[in-house]
């Protein structure tokens, strides 16, 4: 009996794995990187890497590189804890914020990158002058109006209270 309670454990943490990696794979998240995050956050205690390795079937190298992208997005931090001399890892706390933060921050990035190369292009399009200009000087009109009004909603939802840690 004790066999198959933790067999259907085991299974139910493998499905809440799957699921909730799915939606962190919509934060830009790789397959590898959503699945140990879920890990470290279902895990009770912080994990070494070859914990993770073994908990996920996947190389070391592999666990290396995922939680150095998670660290990098803030995500889970490196603790100490006495008498361990391996690495240990833990998620970070407040889920939801640290998700939308770095979501929120990596979109207005790109934004503005793309705002700034449309600028580029609109100011060596006046350079060459042809019957086409004015309709190309349009769609770049259009595409960094565009760019701009994402720029606006993704700045709202930065400066709204669910983001700021202090609320």
């Amino acid at each position: 009996m004790g066999e198959a309670n933790e067999t259907n454990l085991e299974r139910i943490n493998n499905q809440i794995i799957s699921e909730f990696s799915k939606t962190l794979e919509m934060f830009s998240l790789n397959k590898t990187e959503a699945q140990l995050f879920v890990t470290l956050y279902l895990h009770e205690k912080p994990m070494t890497l070859d914990e993770m390795k073994d908990s996920l079937g996947k190389s070391k190298t592999a666990m290396s590189y995922a939680i150095r992208r998670l660290q990098e997005f803030n995500l889970v931090e490196r603790v100490w804890q006495k008498g361990v001399r391996k690495d240990l890892y833990e998620t970070r706390e407040e889920l939801y914020r640290k998700f939308m933060k770095t979501y929120v921050n990596r979109w207005l990035s790109a934004l503005n990158k793309q705002i700034n190369n449309l600028d580029d292009i609109q100011d060596n399009l006046t350079r060459y002058p042809d019957e086409h200009q004015e309709a190309l000087k349009h769609k770049i009109h259009e595409a960094i109006t565009f760019h701009h009004s994402l720029e606006e909603i993704f700045t709202n939802i930065k400066t709204n209270d669910f983001l700021r840690k202090d609320v």
